[in-house]
């Protein structure tokens, strides 16, 4: 059966005049653009812009490198992940394929797991917006900006997915603009050798005349990885997008596919360039080394407009994660794993409850900004936790992967879009993920972030092991119900 017939969930879509209670489905209405743009909005988040300065401090040059080995991890794991979404129809979340693979039990912690993801990012943007608009009024209270930017994001989701598809999409476009032109100024300075107000002259050499590209050794070079990973959350999101895309057999394979240009353009150029202007040993760690470049040209406005951009991408970020997380939960409730209200769509073919549910979520930034310590700190916090769960979320569709090749090799052989090297890449990502972990328990500050979302995991597989019995009966009733439609 193809996609275009089924729901997020893998049911048989209503047809399009169905009532829009909790029969009702999600609408094909992301465009090819819209995808692509997602795809680079993703890959592309709000860890670069206010991230990046505390990584150049930690790893100094070697963050190039850290960045490089990261991409290319995780270009492995989008190939696994692209190829199990495209061999069974029914797969539209990474719930379904654990599901599917693993057990009931795995569909439901990975759901809400994802779900988790998503809400711990969304509370990284929302804090990361708070500093930004610091930057233009220093003693503006963190709940305004929290509230403001919450209630935006919902009344833009609210309305229908098309319209989450134009916001993101411009939203994408302005951060693409904004990092080439950093990289193009950039290098300009660099062939100008322009001289900054500390008396450096920007150039080449910069990379490796401030104590070479390891000026903190190997324990520093590990401890770029913390930050670095968790700009890469959300690369995964274009997954999630299947049961809205009109093409998926077209676009996914597309969006996958040019990420390692997207990795060595948006961030491995990027930083170069800031580090070639900048040397690393001067870079702000409490501060968006973007905006602290743009400052040095010159340009009244340029560290103004730099902000504006830098606080458009983590509402960008937010924004997906709200999209991301209703879906998901709109999955797990259409199959009895989360309440029936939150299966409810609205008019406008939008899960509305679940898309409210997420949204008041992120006002926790509020009580982690009460908590003290600087913009930074509350950062790092809640991004180790945010990178953990992520990781958590990979490893299971890693496995399913895995437990795919076994026991359906003629679907794999079949596979228009096999991931390189199958099994192989497949390990070499699962033990990449564990070495992360190890690395997370390494630095205090981000201990605390890996302990906290590890309690998560264990009170969510605890729950799933708890309902095991009812989980395997809906899903034996499930497959009844199909064998019966089949028929």
């Amino acid at each position: 059966m193809s996609s275009h017939g089924m729901s997020a969930t893998g049911t048989p879509a209503p047809s399009a005049g169905a009532d829009t209670g909790e029969s009702g489905h999600l609408q094909r209405n992301l465009q090819n653009r819209h995808v692509q743009l997602i795809a680079i909005g993703g890959a592309i988040g709000t860890g670069l812009f206010m991230g990046s300065g505390k990584t150049i401090a930690t790893a100094g040059p070697s963050i190039l490198l850290v960045y490089i080995i990261i991409g290319a991890i995780l270009f492995m794991f989008m190939r696994a992940m692209g190829e199990l979404l495209l061999s069974d129809s029914r797969y539209h979340t990474f719930a379904d394929i654990a599901r599917d693979l693993i057990g009931p039990w795995a569909g439901f912690v990975t759901g809400w797991t994802y779900w988790m993801c998503w809400v711990v990012t969304g509370v990284a943007d929302v804090i990361a917006i708070t500093g930004y608009v610091r930057f233009w009024w220093p003693q503006t209270p963190a709940w305004i900006p929290i509230v403001i930017t919450t209630v935006l994001l919902f009344s833009l989701n609210a309305m229908t997915v098309k319209a989450f598809g134009e916001t993101e999409f411009w939203f994408a476009l302005v951060k693409i603009i904004a990092i080439l032109a950093l990289v193009v100024v950039g290098f300009i300075m660099v062939a100008m050798h322009t001289t900054s107000e500390a008396g450096t002259t920007a150039a080449v050499s910069n990379l490796w005349s401030h104590g070479g590209v390891f000026p903190k050794g190997f324990i520093g070079f590990l401890g770029g990885f913390q930050i670095a990973l968790f700009a890469f959350v959300g690369i995964e999101l274009v997954g999630t997008t299947t049961a809205e895309t009109a093409d998926p057999e077209k676009t996914l394979p597309k969006a996958i596919n040019s990420i390692p240009v997207r990795i060595m353009l948006f961030y491995v150029a990027a930083l170069a360039a800031i580090m070639m202007v900048t040397p690393w040993d001067q870079v702000d760690p409490e501060r968006s080394p973007f905006v602290t470049m743009f400052s040095m040209t010159g340009l009244a406005a340029a560290a103004t407009i730099v902000n504006i951009v830098v606080l458009t991408s983590a509402a960008s970020s937010a924004n997906s994660g709200i999209y991301s997380t209703s879906r998901m939960l709109f999955g797990l409730a259409s199959r009895g794993d989360a309440p029936k209200i939150f299966a409810r769509l609205s008019q406008r073919h939008v899960p509305k409850n679940a898309l409210f549910l997420s949204c008041v979520c992120l006002l926790s930034g509020i009580i982690v900004m009460a908590s003290g310590g600087s913009i930074s700190a509350a950062f790092t916090l809640v991004t180790s936790m945010s990178a953990t769960l992520f990781m958590g979320v990979w490893v299971v569709i890693i496995v399913s992967y895995l437990i795919y090749l076994r026991r359906y090799p003629e679907r794999h052989e079949a596979s228009v879009f096999k991931a390189p090297w199958g099994a192989a890449s497949a390990w070499i990502v699962f033990i990449f993920m564990l070495a992360m972990v190890a690395v997370l328990i390494l630095f205090e500050d981000t201990r605390q972030g890996l302990f906290t979302s590890l309690v998560w995991i264990v009170f969510i597989v605890g729950v799933a092991l708890i309902n095991r019995h009812r989980m395997l009966k809906r899903a034996e009733e499930g497959a009844l119900d199909h064998a019966v439609a089949d028929v």
